[in-house]
């Protein structure tokens, strides 16, 4: 007598993934397929929708015993036996298994990556064992790769798991942020929830990007090609999972999906500085054609500090509860020191290289901690500047660095600082909408504007004074910039000067458009963006205005 619950749901060519393929060798396919039989089994116990909880965790804890007993009748496990493969990692995910059959909701991130690492990290590590792969780096990459699949089926699942199972799998704060679940599953709801799962497929991203280097690091042709294909099927759902949203329709690979994943079997996948480059052309900032002046190595450096940047200001922006917003910023502060994804490796690298000093990058990290509060406010002009050199001086800092320049920090501080009071300009009602108040609170007060709901603070009429005194400072500060730029290389400049020369455009429009709501957000116009290219290109001299 079988312990399963019934016929299998799933078998190996139904998967999401690649079980088994034809890429494994043909010697140790059977185990893979044996190791996937009992584990379908289990699985299938756990979401039985017939099933009480007491007669799962008795089912489970009877494939555990016959785990221990090579006689076993078992038909599940006797393919273990037989193999003499697997059953470390079997009883692992029995744990998880377990937690199915009784646990329906999560408290936090950290305990769903909990969970994967007993659902999903043995499959990786079985598979690595099976092929004689036990470097650490390997291990590290190969959790990153399965926790970021069993999240993606799980998001990919959101309805199905919850109206079959009452399970959900997305950490209940995170469904807070959309008004609770009832209203996450709302399907009229869907500009609330896209912002949450957004932050969760960043987080998946992130992830990806950590199991980015997997088919570099095992030895085995064969079992790189099957990581190589997992890891582009899986980018493929995580895109089809940002386009259209999981809760009204079903987001699923398709065969075209498959065979393109397939096909880049053979290359080992994107390396770190493409995936790098990636992140930079899909973020489409007009910063990008700034570093386009750059070439070779120094482009690769640039795009490392910019991604970097991006990554943890997407972390402070992102729709996820403050303390996942400090403890993904925490995660960054050890990613300094101890690189283990795509970005954070250029990164590392681009310091070796370019000298790059590790205090600069903390102090992005610390702006960034400042962004991710729950309720923004800036005491005064002192915690203004102090605010504006960690977020944008850091970045110049760097900059001048990679651009060839290390005697025009103090140029790159002070023209951070610039830039940045331009984007508070700028984004004075997306910043209240967040309840983020950039101008300095006593300045506010002198104009007679008391501290309050963000949005009601900037509605005052006075508030056109108040910015009319940043203006004035970043007005002196492009002045200052352009006298400092004649005692500096310009042609190491270059890409400095095409970004004052974009910003300064903004600035103008901002100036003439004034402060007084409404404020329409300006921008570049094609003509410019087409104008900064040709600077970047050496096509047309770049003035100041």
């Amino acid at each position: 007598m079988t312990l399963a619950a019934g016929s299998p749901t799933r078998d190996a060519g139904s998967e999401n993934f690649p079980v088994a393929s034809r890429l494994i060798a043909a010697a140790l396919r059977p185990k893979v397929l044996g190791f996937y039989r009992f584990v379908r089994t289990a699985d299938d116990i756990a979401d039985s929708a017939t099933l009480a909880p007491a007669e799962k965790l008795a089912r489970l804890n009877a494939l555990e015993a016959a785990l221990d007993d090579p006689a076993t009748a078992e038909p599940a496990a006797r393919p273990l036996h037989a193999s003499g493969a697997g059953t470390m990692e079997a009883r692992r995910m029995l744990d998880a298994f377990r937690q199915d059959a009784t646990q329906r909701r999560y408290a936090d991130w950290a305990a769903l990556e909990s969970y994967c690492a007993a659902s999903a990290n043995p499959v990786g590590r079985f598979l690595l064992r099976l092929h004689g792969e036990t470097a650490a780096e390997a291990l590290a990459a190969s959790d990153a790769l399965c926790t970021a699949l069993q999240i993606l089926n799980h998001l990919q699942d959101l309805v199905g798991d919850r109206d079959a199972l009452d399970r959900v799998y997305l950490p209940e704060p995170w469904m807070t942020l959309a008004g609770g679940e009832a209203a996450f599953f709302d399907p009229a709801n869907a500009a609330r929830r896209r912002d949450v799962l957004d932050a969760a497929l960043d987080r998946v991203a992130e992830r990806l990007d950590a199991a980015a280097a997997l088919p570099r690091l095992v030895a085995s042709r064969r079992l790189a090609m099957e990581a190589t294909v997992t890891m582009a099927m899986a980018r493929r759902l995580l895109a089809r999972l940002r386009a259209a949203d999981p809760v009204t329709g079903r987001v699923a690979l398709t065969k075209a999906d498959a065979v393109r994943g397939f096909v880049a079997a053979p290359f080992r996948g994107p390396s770190d500085a493409a995936l790098v480059r990636a992140r930079v052309a899909a973020a489409g900032s007009s910063f990008t054609r700034g570093m386009a002046a750059l070439r070779g190595d120094r482009r690769r450096a640039l795009w490392a500090v910019y991604a970097f940047c991006r990554v943890v200001d997407d972390i402070a922006d992102g729709a996820l509860p403050d303390a996942e917003k400090q403890r993904c910023l925490d995660a960054w502060s050890a990613k300094i020191v101890r690189p283990d994804c795509a970005v954070s490796r250029e990164l590392a690298r681009a310091r070796d290289a370019y000298g790059l000093p590790v205090a600069e990058c903390e102090a992005m990290i610390a702006g960034m901690r400042t962004d991710a509060a729950p309720i923004l406010r800036i005491a005064d002009a002192a915690a203004l500047d102090q605010y504006c050199r960690r977020v944008a001086g850091s970045v110049g800092a760097m900059a001048v660095r990679i651009f060839g320049a290390p005697e025009a920090v103090e140029f790159g501080l002070a023209l951070g600082r610039t830039l940045q009071l331009v984007n508070i300009l700028r984004d004075i009602d997306e910043d209240a909408t967040r309840d983020r108040v950039y101008l300095p609170l006593d300045l506010l007060a002198a104009h007679g504007i008391a501290d309050g709901p963000a949005q009601r603070m900037i509605a005052v009429p006075a508030i056109a004074s108040v910015a009319q005194v940043l203006t004035d400072q970043a007005l002196a500060g492009f002045a200052e910039a352009e006298t400092e730029l004649r005692r500096f290389d310009t042609r190491a400049l270059l890409p400095a000067r095409i970004m004052m020369w974009g910003y300064r455009r903004l600035f103008d429009r901002l100036v003439a458009r004034g402060f007084a709501p409404p404020r329409p957000r300006p921008r570049l116009t094609r003509a410019e963006k087409a104008r900064m290219a040709a600077f970047a290109l050496r096509l047309a001299p770049i003035g100041t205005r």
